[in-house]
């Protein structure tokens, strides 16, 4: 991936590389951590199946994804198979399994042969309370039984607090502080778990925790403000070396922040380092859309069915002209090809002007006169309200030629 403004793949604010701009900023290569079988499927209503759930662990691995968290073995015995069967295929990405502080889910992930663990627990004072019922020192030694036990059978562990972002830090650093002290934790996790924070308070905290745990740290963003890869790109900006994601952004309430998002946002316009293969992310994104049963909104960034359709007609005439050019990215911060998307494509529609009539004939060989133009123009217009629609390609042939 390029690391500058502009290359022969993508086009973007010079500004984004001013120094002014870059003060501080340390290009650096990112840890992907991918929960799309985990945190993805807690969205509810998505079901993965042990076949569907490979499918994607094998299309994650072809996209370059340094780490896939598998899943949970407790939730079924049709995910630990899953889990053990994507720990055999033999791919490059680490494999780790989520778990609770306990020696059974350590077990049960051992009986896996997972490379590594993400074990959660929450460490918001009132979450402990109301939500487990505990008192804070039950959260403590749980935490330290079970990081010291995982780490005594080998297994690396990113210790994951939930409701960090919500936590009183007194709270907060008694439970991270102990474990690091007198457990184990080869990485600390902060979970926005309610996607609660806006991007200055997370470069607030990420860096107050890096300076107190001398521990990587990784960003686990919810996107319930919209805010999602916003706060993950401010993680990052702050310290973190890990960033959690999942494909399409699915994920529990509304969502978690978006693989494809984050890597872009992160390498286009912050010269960051990732290990994924962006031309993999449109057939990555239909597949777990398929299997999800999510449908993605066309204008969805990045893999979005419409982001490379045209129908304004003054936004045709743009192309028109860059298209004979051979400079196509004045109309698009990135080329389809780098992201592995179907081409430009133009439609005629409501929107539709007198360069999409031109524009339409030539591509599709029909002969239009200029005393045809307008009276075209409005039957494509009139047959888009009738239809509420953009015409296809063959309504758009039928109607040029009548």
């Amino acid at each position: 991936m390029p690391s500058a403004w502009k290359s022969d793949k993508h086009l973007v604010s010079f500004y984004d590389y001013l120094p002014e701009v870059m003060k501080g900023v340390r290009p650096r290569r990112i840890t992907i951590h991918d929960v799309t079988l985990r945190d993805g499927e807690q969205q509810a209503g998505i079901v993965f199946r042990k076949e569907e759930k490979i499918k994607i662990a094998q299309k994650l691995d072809e996209a370059g994804v340094d780490r896939i968290e598998a899943g949970l073995p407790s939730v079924s015995p049709e995910d630990s198979r899953a889990i053990w069967e994507i720990t055999h295929l033999g791919l490059d990405a680490q494999i780790y399994a989520f778990s609770r502080c306990m020696k059974a889910d350590v077990d049960n992930a051992l009986k896996l042969d997972v490379d590594g663990l993400i074990m959660e627990i929450p460490s918001s004072d009132h979450l402990i309370k109301n939500g487990y019922g505990w008192e804070p020192k039950k959260a403590i030694d749980l935490s330290v039984e079970a990081t010291l036990y995982a780490h005594s059978h080998g297994l690396k562990l990113t210790f994951f607090t939930i409701d960090a972002t919500r936590a009183s830090f007194d709270v907060f650093w008694r439970l991270v502080g102990t474990v690091a002290k007198e457990g184990h934790m080869d990485a600390l996790a902060i979970a926005d778990t309610f996607g609660v924070m806006k991007p200055e308070a997370v470069t607030y905290f990420v860096k107050k925790v890096i300076k107190v745990t001398k521990k990587p740290v990784e960003i686990h963003a919810h996107n319930d403000f919209g805010l999602g890869v916003a706060n993950t790109v401010a993680g990052v900006l702050a310290g973190d070396s890990a960033v959690h994601v999942t494909v399409n952004g699915i994920g529990e309430r509304s969502g978690n922040a978006s693989l494809e998002e984050v890597v872009m946002a992160l390498t286009l316009l912050y010269g960051m380092k990732t290990g994924v293969k962006p031309e993999k992310f449109r057939g990555l994104s239909k597949l777990v859309e398929t299997l999800s049963e999510v449908r993605m909104p066309p204008q969805k960034p990045v893999v979005g069915d419409g982001i490379f359709t045209v129908e304004s007609g003054i936004i045709t005439g743009w192309w028109k002209r860059v298209e004979k050019l051979g400079i196509p990215l004045e109309m698009f911060p990135f080329l389809p090809e780098l992201v592995g998307h179907d081409p430009v494509r133009i439609v005629l529609g409501k929107k539709s002007g007198r360069d999409s009539i031109l524009y339409m004939a030539e591509k599709l060989g029909i002969p239009v006169s200029d005393s045809q133009i307008d009276g075209l123009l409005a039957r494509v217009k009139a047959t888009a309200m009738e239809k509420k629609r953009n015409l296809d390609k063959a309504e758009s042939a039928q109607l040029l030629k009548s």
